[in-house]
């Protein structure tokens, strides 16, 4: 059957499948390039400032002396990618893909398989989420005794990072709040330091986990389109061809190293002795808590499964395409968060001290759970992104938190189970996995806006019941390190 005839027929899908056929169609005819949101949303900040009373000058001198402020974080969050890609692409993980692909035995099955493969992935790196999701989608879509939906398949690849990814190891803001180096000093006055065991190990974050994974692993079945409105990769003129590049072969003596084990297996021995090291010498939870020893680990981890460094370094010469979306994209956010708490306006308020002040006034409780919960769902529109928007939000978020005495640790979760939400609409994430994909986000966003209306509900009533669970504790200062 050809592809139009496919499309043609697509009204007569009921329920969940047919409402994500109709998104699917929208989008595909208005849906803008992710980096338009991140312009946009530079220049609605700086309106703002504008209409709080900031000069012109505050607010150019705001932008440029801010575009730079989240370099290093820049490179952390493009590692998460880097390394997530390698190891993902590694032989022994796409064997292992391989296998798993031969697992779903119908089209339905397949989907919402994908979907919950995705999501437990993600819990350890939403990079290896989306790379791993991503090729087991085009392993199953290579399968000659099953027809289903690429497009489908492709979204399912995508709720590691669309449902549950904030919840998980690499969690941007969890890992921010948990590495005193890492935060501004003015947001670290603010907050001091919350490791995992504050946010992303309670039993109430783990839980709410546990109830989008399933949630989402439903709808993914459910709506995963059957019969003739199945559109296959075939159909979509997608070439699944996935054979490794063969190895090029060495010419020269000097290139043996290049071509041996020895240095990949130092290195991963190296890593392992430190990583055993830090656990007998810190807490636990500080351990698992620090990002940059969590990319440390990945990229060695990358290295080991590719064997040779010549075999590695092809991997990240593939993977550094994906990171270009975060490289250029997170120092606009930088600028943002500096015009909106650097701007001063009128009686020498900035944008984001009145936004502390409208928190706090709404009191604790509920209420103000679901109301931050909102307000980063819909920042997370124009910001997409979980570090960047976080040290956007973080200083008036956690200042009215501290002032109407809501838990810290739960705060940075609202805001964690929250900014999944965006991604589900706003393309930006998408980028590394549709390069994967040979897709375009509009293929995949019809089914991920359906999600984004199912899941809106649930996680506003989430925050709200499991808040009213916590207590409150002060802020925990680290003792400022001795003067040289």
């Amino acid at each position: 059957m050809t592809t139009a005839a496919k499309s043609t027929s697509a009204p007569s899908e009921k329920g969940l499948a047919r409402v994500a056929q109709v998104m699917a169609r929208w989008t595909e005819k208005w849906f803008p390039d992710a980096y338009v949101f991140a312009l946009g949303g530079v220049v609605l900040v700086a309106l703002a400032a504008l209409l709080n009373g900031s000069s012109p000058q505050a607010v150019v001198d705001s932008f440029g002396n801010g575009f730079w402020d989240l370099t290093a974080f820049t490179l952390q969050m493009a590692m998460v990618v880097l390394t997530g890609y390698t190891v993902a692409t590694s032989p022994p993980v796409a064997r292992l893909i391989a296998r798993l692909a031969l697992v779903p035995q119908t089209a339905a099955t397949a989907v919402s398989f994908v979907a919950f493969l995705s999501m437990s992935v993600s819990f350890l790196n939403w990079g290896l989420s989306l790379v791993f999701g991503g090729l087991l989608a085009r392993a199953i879509a290579r399968r000659r005794d099953l027809q289903v939906d690429y497009r489908a398949l492709g979204a399912a690849a995508f709720m590691g990072l669309g449902a549950v990814w904030a919840l998980g190891l690499s969690s941007s803001a969890a890992q921010l709040q948990a590495t005193a180096a890492s935060l501004p000093p003015a947001l670290l006055e603010i907050t001091g330091v919350l490791d995992f065991g504050k946010t992303i190990f309670t039993w109430q974050s783990l839980l709410t986990c546990a109830i989008l994974i399933a949630l989402t692993t439903l709808i993914a079945h459910f709506s995963a389109p059957r019969g003739a409105a199945i559109r296959t990769a075939q159909d979509l003129g997608v070439d699944l061809d996935d054979s490794p590049e063969p190895a090029a072969r060495r010419e020269r003596p000097g290139e043996w190293l290049e071509y041996s084990r020895i240095l990949p297996v130092l290195l991963g021995l190296l890593t392992a002795g430190w990583l055993v090291s830090q656990f007998l010498t810190k807490p636990f939870l500080t351990v698992i808590s620090s990002l940059n020893g969590y990319l440390l680990v990945f990229l060695i981890l990358g290295l080991v499964l590719h064997g040779t460094p010549r075999n590695f370094l092809q991997a990240v010469t593939k993977a550094v395409p994906a990171t270009a979306g975060i490289l250029v994209q997170f120092p606009l956010y930088a600028a943002m968060a500096a015009i909106l708490t650097k701007a001063e306006g009128s009686g020498g308020m900035t944008v984001s001290e009145h936004l502390a002040e409208f928190f706090t006034s709404i009191g604790s409780g509920g209420g103000f759970a679901v109301v931050i919960a909102v307000y980063t769902a819909i920042l997370g529109i124009f910001v997409p992104s979980g570090g960047g928007k976080w040290l956007v939000e973080a200083p008036y978020v956690m200042q009215s938190a501290t002032d109407v005495e809501m838990n810290l640790g739960w705060t940075v979760q609202i805001y964690n189970i929250a900014e999944a939400l965006p991604n589900l609409v706003n393309p930006f994430f998408m980028l590394p996995l549709l390069a994967v994909l040979k897709l375009r986000a509009r293929d995949l966003v019809g089914f991920t806006f359906l999600q984004f209306t199912i899941h809106l509900p649930v996680v506003l009533l989430l925050v709200w019941l499991l808040g009213m669970t916590f207590s409150f504790e002060p802020p925990v200062i680290p003792p400022a390190a001795p003067a040289p």
